[in-house]
Order: C-alpha cells, then sequence, then structure tokens
C-alpha cells in the first residue's frame, strides 16, 4: 500500500492521508505555533508514515519549504500546488467568487469524500483539513489513483 499526504499548509496546518485505492484514511487540523515547532512536526509526521509516496502541499515560501525539503530528503515525491489549482478542478467558477463561498464548498465536498471514503465523521470541521481533504482528492486524482472525484461527475467540470 502507498500512501499520499495532503497539505494545506501554513502554522495551523490541515493535513489528509489518502491511500492508493484513492480512499481517505484520516484527516486533521494542527496548529504548530511557529516555524521551529513546523519543522520538528514535519519530521515526526513523515517518519511516523511508512509507505509515504507523495506529499502535495498548497501554498508556497519558506514554510512550504520545511515539507517539500524534508519530503525530498526521504525521497519522498512532492507537488506543490496553489488553490487555484485544485478549486478549479473541483469547484464551480461560482463557487470560487469569494473566499467564503470557496471555503463552504470546500467543507461540503469534504464532507462527502469522508462519506464516501469511509473515514470518521467530524462533529466540526475546520477549514484546513476540509481543504487538505480536497487538495489531497486532486493529488489522488493527478497521479492516476482515482479516474474520477467520488461525487457526481458534474463538480468535476470547469
Amino acid at each position: 500500500m502507498q500512501f499520499l499526504l495532503a497539505v494545506d499548509m501554513g502554522v495551523k496546518t490541515g493535513l489528509a492521508l489518502y491511500g492508493n485505492d484513492g480512499s481517505l484514511r484520516w484527516y486533521r487540523s494542527q496548529n504548530f505555533g511557529n516555524a521551529a515547532r513546523l519543522r520538528r512536526g514535519v519530521k515526526s509526521i513523515l517518519f511516523e508514515l511508512d509507505d509515504l509516496s507523495w506529499v502535495v502541499i498548497e501554498g508556497g515560501g519558506p514554510l512550504a519549504d520545511i515539507w517539500q525539503n524534508e519530503a525530498q530528503r526521504r525521497q519522498i515525491q512532492t507537488v506543490q500546488i496553489s488553490a487555484e489549482t485544485w478549486r478549479q478542478q473541483l469547484f464551480y467558477a461560482r463557487d470560487q467568487r469569494s473566499g467564503a463561498a470557496a471555503k463552504q464548498k470546500a467543507n461540503q465536498l469534504a464532507r462527502q469524500v469522508i462519506d464516501w471514503s469511509g473515514a470518521r465523521r467530524p462533529t466540526s470541521l475546520r477549514h484546513d483539513a476540509a481543504e487538505a481533504i480536497l487538495i489531497g482528492l486532486w493529488g489522488v486524482l493527478h497521479i492516476g489513483w482515482l479516474d474520477v472525484a467520488p461525487w457526481d461527475q458534474q463538480h468535476l467540470a470547469r
């Protein structure tokens, strides 16, 4: 079994782990507090995940470099994307008109992925975890672990 880790990058980070069958295994939100704790946390997270083949990172700058450098050190393939990249594939244009609309749509679609995967349902779903779920979905579609999103195919229309 191979795994893909999706990262909605920041000091407050959303994480989602997918198996190579395309299903979501777990998701969470983690507040590292500062860059030094993030650096230690990234090392720990990547060390704990056996058979991790891919890391998909949304975002850039010095915090993304921490993820990318540690993944590359462990010979894990990385893809760095922007929010626009995955939103363009998974959202209608109307869902991208405002930040609030995009966050609401991300929450809705992330819950559909959770249900489809049979993952533990959240009591509350933070926006960074919801976005990590969708970043991961984009990732498994991008690398070919899934051919189409698990919901109605019309959501893939641009």
